[in-house]
């Protein structure tokens, strides 16, 4: 049976308006107000999920769900690099960076590799059709968003690279494991008149 997966990113906050790595900072101002405002355009669901970062739980519940921390849907472990700011990075190891964005297989920071993160979150996205048919929303940090869509299209993991993943977007996966349909992102905002 088919399951639709609606999987929404984090509001903003700190670490991401300074492109840091991961790093675990709370929702700042707009990002609360943003997803408080957000939460009246949440489609009804059977399920509500989060990872268990504190920016996917503040989000979360800034949106009025009450959703269950999946494990298998942290964020990408990226080791010593995590908290760290990629202009820092990449000037202090710029061939580590350079193998990190071009090998899949590569982890120089010592975390998990784009490989490793493709495939746990293609099995937590396989084991979801699990729970029966119905609709699941789960806040999930960007880089799962981006390996969810990797994993569910069968796509090259370096395709990875070349999504982007805007705060509060919708991405909607529907199907099973091994047979995933996407439906393009859509902003979680209340609609204004033009």
């Amino acid at each position: 049976m088919a399951v639709r997966v609606m999987l929404v990113s984090p509001a903003m906050n700190a670490a991401l308006r300074e492109a840091r790595f991961a790093g675990d900072a709370p929702l700042d101002a707009s990002g609360l107000r943003e997803a408080r405002a957000a939460g009246a355009t949440l489609p009804s669901v059977d399920r509500a999920v989060r990872g268990p970062s504190r920016r996917c739980a503040l989000t979360a519940d800034a949106l009025g769900m009450q959703a269950t921390a999946e494990p298998e849907a942290r964020d990408w472990e990226l080791g010593r690099w995590a908290g760290s700011r990629l202009d820092e990075v990449s000037t202090s190891e710029p061939e580590a960076v350079a193998a990190w964005l071009t090998d899949p297989s590569a982890s120089p920071h010592g975390g998990e590799s784009l490989l490793g993160l493709c495939a746990r979150v293609g099995a937590w996205l396989d084991s979801l059709d699990g729970g029966g048919p119905g609709r699941v929303l789960a806040v999930v940090e960007p880089a799962v968003v981006r390996a969810a869509v990797v994993g569910a299209l069968e796509l090259p993991p370096q395709a990875f690279w070349r999504i982007d993943v805007a705060p509060l977007a919708l991405t909607e996966l529907s199907g099973w494991a091994g047979r995933w349909n996407l439906r393009c992102g859509r902003p979680l905002a209340p609609a204004t008149g033009r």
